[in-house]
């Protein structure tokens, strides 16, 4: 799946959630293309939110309409970096009217706009729609930032998996795979990077670069040489405990990173150590090396 793709499924989600949250009738959004926004100010490039995907639309009038920064209710919360709301969309004063004729042609007249935001940057939109003149209440308002923030979530972990592997890219390449690296600071790095993205891995949407992590991963545990892999019956769980204790980090850390209990890391720990025959945590990172499970 393309980025493209994922940032679909991750939107449809949004909206399908605002919908069900508030029971609107109408629920649109999208992301930005070509660049993003930092306080309202196009960066990376020409870019703009074009909305790519609706709920519960009657006509295709909103379809791949472009929102530009301060022009429309879209428009407004994308400067202000902040959620806004009309009641009556076609006569208000607040807005600019650049989109009236998309708006008329669905017959919507209470609208909210949400921006979607990572790490201060705006990367879309999302609105909820009434067909009719009414207030939007807090409570339809908290919904829309709910799902808001479900969008810049998984954008968050997908920014974070694409920087762990252009930064563990160095690691699988041919100086890598001879061993330069091996025993050293660097690797310490390679190693934390490798806890990092599985533990990241589950948490990703788009299965395609859930694979890729995961692939890359197992570069990253051969990367010094040649693995000799032998069966030994471990969970991924398992292995994610492992990839971090494997760093220094304590049960308390470990669970922290995998979002588990530190009960559920020493039983997972436990588990592994009885599989690789190893006594101590040391000895089960040693086994699971020698094995090619980590790097």
């Amino acid at each position: 799946m393309s980025a493209d793709g994922a940032d679909a499924v991750e939107m449809r989600a949004a909206l399908a959630r605002l919908r069900r949250g508030t029971g609107l009738p109408i629920a649109f959004g999208g992301l930005i293309t070509g660049g993003s926004m930092t306080s309202g100010t196009m960066t990376g490039g020409a870019g703009s939110v074009r909305i790519g995907e609706l709920s519960g639309a009657v006509t295709g009038a909103l379809r791949g309409l472009a929102i530009a920064t301060g022009n429309g209710l879209g428009g407004k919360a994308l400067a202000l970096s902040r959620p806004c709301a009309v009641t009556d969309y076609p006569v208000s004063r607040h807005i600019s009217h650049e989109y009236d004729a998309a708006v008329a042609a669905e017959g919507l007249l209470s609208v909210l706009a949400v921006p979607v935001v990572v790490r201060r940057r705006v990367r879309g939109v999302l609105y909820g729609a009434l067909r009719t003149a009414q207030p939007l209440g807090d409570r339809t308002l908290g919904e829309a930032v709910a799902a808001a923030r479900d969008v810049e979530q998984a954008l968050v972990v997908r920014d974070e998996a694409r920087a762990l592997l252009a930064a563990a890219g160095s690691a699988t390449g041919p100086a890598a795979a001879a061993g330069s690296v091996a025993g050293s600071a660097a690797w310490e790095e390679v190693r934390e990077a490798h806890g990092a993205l599985r533990a990241l891995a589950p948490r990703v949407v788009d299965p395609a670069l859930r694979e890729e992590l995961l692939a890359v991963c197992g570069r990253l545990a051969s990367a010094t040489a040649p693995p000799r892999v032998r069966d030994v019956g471990l969970t991924p769980r398992e292995v994610d405990v492992l990839a971090w204790v494997a760093t220094g980090a304590t049960n308390a850390v470990t669970a922290e990173r995998l979002g588990l209990r530190p009960e559920t890391v020493k039983s997972y720990l436990r588990s592994a150590m009885r599989k690789l025959g190893a006594h101590t945590r040391l000895e089960a990172v040693v086994a699971a090396r020698r094995t090619g499970l980590l790097p």
